[in-house]
């Protein structure tokens, strides 16, 4: 049984930018290590559990990939495969699935079933997606921001589309990180107040796409409907008409800037096929970095 509380990573503000630094520099070992095909078992004899009410592709993939480069395994657990949905409490769960494995990441619905799982593990927990917050997704952007551009402080981002998970993630980021976060989002879908506060000065909110985009180094989009909101889609579809990130939205930002997108897209509704498969996108460096930055925040989590 562990001595001290465990370190989770539930948002990005559970780890300072001195912790995230240190991260990115092992990232980048790591991704090296695995171009090279060199051995890398540092997580060897130990087990991944994820929990995922939500399915999932890439981050399904990136952490099952990753415990097995690092030399551990892993086991997946959806919605069906636990006793969650024949009544048994999470606390319960929680209490007894950390007695058998040394990390656990949980994809749902409810930011709040997180914070209760974590609060009675034993060991660390990360956020592998809640419908508040998506931090492992924004950890990776930024990574990938810095390998093609260098430091990403004081650089402007653009978020255009809803102010989602993924929007809230990038608005802890620019407060940890010290960018220049403009999100441009229909009236009616703005990110929440109170997250949206913990940007201060380094966030700003429109409902104009353009402005948010005039000299962006970096423009991020999402899906403008997600998973539980597929009986939404005609009325998204229409108030966010005007939100895609294409041709000429690109053409007011910097003429080096970046595009990227979480995925999966949908080509012709929140960003154009010119777009997505032109020579501004990252989104399969992105995907890609999703491994290599989860690979050391669960070296980070578990063994430091």
């Amino acid at each position: 049984m562990r001595q001290q509380r465990p370190r989770h990573f539930l948002s990005l503000l559970d780890l300072s930018g001195e912790e995230i630094a240190k991260i990115f520099r092992r990232a980048s070992e790591l991704k090296q290590l695995l171009r090279l095909r060199t051995p890398h078992e540092s997580m060897r004899g130990r087990v991944l559990g994820m929990v995922f009410e939500k399915s999932s592709t890439r981050t399904r993939v990136s952490f099952e990939a990753g415990m097995a480069q690092l030399g551990g395994s892993a086991i997946f657990m959806s919605g069906r495969d636990t006793q969650l949905g024949r009544g048994e409490s999470i606390e319960d769960m929680a209490k007894v699935t950390s007695r058998m494995l040394d990390v656990i990441t949980i994809r749902t619905f409810n930011h709040a079933i997180l914070e209760r799982f974590a609060a009675n593990s034993q060991v660390p927990v990360i956020n592998a997606l809640t419908d508040l917050y998506h931090p492992c997704q924004v950890l990776a952007d930024v990574f990938t921001f810095e390998e093609h551009r260098g430091s990403i402080a004081n650089r402007n981002i653009a978020w255009i589309g809803d102010g989602n998970n993924v929007c809230h993630s990038f608005i802890n980021a620019a407060h940890r990180f010290g960018f220049n976060l403009k999100i441009a989002t229909p009236v009616g879908y703005e990110p929440q107040q109170p997250i949206l506060e913990v940007g201060g000065n380094r966030v700003s909110l429109s409902n104009d796409p353009l402005r948010a985009a005039h000299g962006a180094d970096l423009v991020v989009t999402d899906v403008w409907a997600s998973m539980g909101q597929e009986e939404e889609q005609g009325a998204r579809e229409a108030a966010f008409s005007d939100f895609q990130v294409n041709e000429q939205l690109l053409a007011g930002s910097a003429k080096d800037a970046l595009v990227m997108h979480c995925l999966p897209a949908h080509r012709g509704e929140e960003i154009s096929a010119e777009v997505l498969d032109g020579p501004q996108s990252v989104v399969w460096d992105e995907a890609e970095n999703r491994l290599h930055v989860q690979k050391a925040l669960l070296e980070f989590l578990v063994l430091d």
